[in-house]
């Protein structure tokens, strides 16, 4: 509740009738303030106007005015600049630390604006605001497309700056884990990163020219080599390929030499996956695209056009897995190039993060403003979630697009977080004249 209340101060959907505080004074709001979404006060610098008197300052908001003191605002000095105080229930007076009363208003959440709430969490398909958004113009979710997709980048910028501090300043390591992570291609993204965090890529740059040896690094701290923790018919296999033994004598000479620890090969999903998205493959070509040289940081930044993009993002594997999916058991030749969706995806998921978040690092606009132009230049990318937002009328034109349809699935609609999200807006302020009779009933049923 204290969450609606929140929200109806914030977009003002106040009474028609006047408000007044506890005691009778006539209460105007010019300005709610700015949301505060760290400790202190709900609201920042609201204006509201008390019998006729303008007051300038912080409004706190709770369901039940007690929870005041529950909350130890009475003894806390952040307080003392609270103007208004707002709940739901006003059921005691409240004071400041330094003794001041505070004026109370009583604001109930309008029935229809808790209806429609109530409605949006119960709504068992996706997603649930499909009837308030189906007649939008579409300047309205063009708007919130842009905010969902600057929302997004600047997320992913976050990461890589995390990523760049984690390696001591450098970029060029973040970007490599970057690329791992994306190599991952969502099924072991996870499982890439970590690996991408333990090697050792000082180590390794001095073998970048012995394609042979950054493969046995790479597949070795993956804990790909470690027939120990193979299954039965896998160890088997990779026991009787010289290719396998190969590998896992040099890392073991390399192990030695520079004390590497591997992680635990059961990091890695191989259920359900197709051949060509098997670790093996993505680590032999992640390691070839390495040795080429033609994929650093440098080179990413070089690049002016998605088709420049491509060209240096474009890998395969090594000879031996040509015939190979798995250690021991031989295939059809293939080169197993990557695929113009998955350059797409690396693109996506990689080279506009990197370019972004290096743009904003160095305050060049230039290279922050391709970032955005490769996204709109790429085409959408495809999943359920995107084609049920089709269904409203909300359709991806590009991967910048889609970015921000992702980002309004993980950021809002998975969390419910209705409340911050436009589409909830809209929902929220319909009225119930405009409720679709297909619509069910807050318990779920038509």
């Amino acid at each position: 509740m204290e969450k609606l209340l929140h929200y109806i101060w914030k977009h003002r959907i106040l009474p028609l009738s006047e408000l007044r505080t506890t005691d009778g004074r006539s209460v105007e709001v010019i300005d709610p303030g700015l949301p505060n979404m760290h400790a202190g006060p709900d609201f920042f610098n609201a204006k509201v106007r008390i019998d006729g008197v303008m007051w300038v300052g912080n409004v706190e908001i709770h369901e039940r005015s007690a929870d005041w003191f529950l909350h130890g605002h009475d003894t806390d000095a952040a307080y003392n600049n609270v103007v208004l105080h707002v709940a739901a229930v006003v059921d005691a007076d409240v004071v400041t630390e330094r003794g001041d009363r505070l004026p109370q208003v009583q604001l109930a959440v309008p029935q229809q604006v808790l209806s429609n709430y109530r409605r949006l969490l119960a709504f068992d398909r996706y997603p649930p605001c499909r009837e308030a958004v189906l007649p939008l113009d579409a300047i309205k979710k063009r708007s919130w497309l842009s905010a969902l997709v600057a929302e997004r980048l600047n997320e992913k910028t976050e990461a890589i700056r995390r990523r760049v501090a984690l390696f001591e300043g450098s970029w060029e390591a973040a970007f490599f884990a970057t690329m791992a992570r994306s190599f991952g291609f969502g099924v072991n993204s996870e499982a890439f990163e970590q690996w991408a965090e333990r090697l050792p890529l000082m180590q390794i740059a001095h073998h970048r020219d012995d394609p042979f040896q950054v493969e046995a690094m790479f597949m070795g701290m993956a804990g790909l080599l470690d027939e120990a923790q193979m299954t039965p018919a896998t160890r088997d296999a990779a026991l009787a390929d010289p290719y396998f033994l190969s590998l896992k004598r040099e890392f073991g000479y390399l192990s030695r030499k520079f004390r590497l620890e591997p992680m635990a090969r059961q990091a890695w999903r191989f259920l359900r996956l197709r051949p060509q998205n098997f670790p093996y493959i993505r680590m032999s070509q992640l390691a070839q695209l390495y040795c080429s040289r033609r994929a650093g940081l440098a080179e990413i930044t070089a690049c002016e056009s998605v088709k420049q993009l491509h060209a240096v993002l474009q890998t395969s594997v090594s000879d031996y897995w040509r015939t190979h999916y798995t250690f021991g058991k031989e295939s059809s030749l293939n080169e197993k190039r990557l695929s113009t969706a998955s350059l797409n995806l690396l693109a996506i998921n990689a080279a506009v993060p990197v370019l972004h978040a290096w743009g904003c690092y160095r305050d060049d606009e230039r290279l922050v403003q391709r970032a955005l132009d490769w996204l709109e230049q790429l085409p959408a990318e495809d999943n359920t979630y995107i084609r049920l937002w089709k269904e409203c009328g909300v359709e991806a034109r590009n991967a910048a697009d889609t970015q921000a349809l992702i980002q309004l699935q993980h950021r809002y609609c998975e969390r419910k977080d209705c409340l911050r999200c436009r589409f909830g807006y809209y929902s929220l302020k319909r009225s119930s004249t405009s409720q679709s009779p297909s619509q069910p009933s807050p318990s779920g049923r038509a």
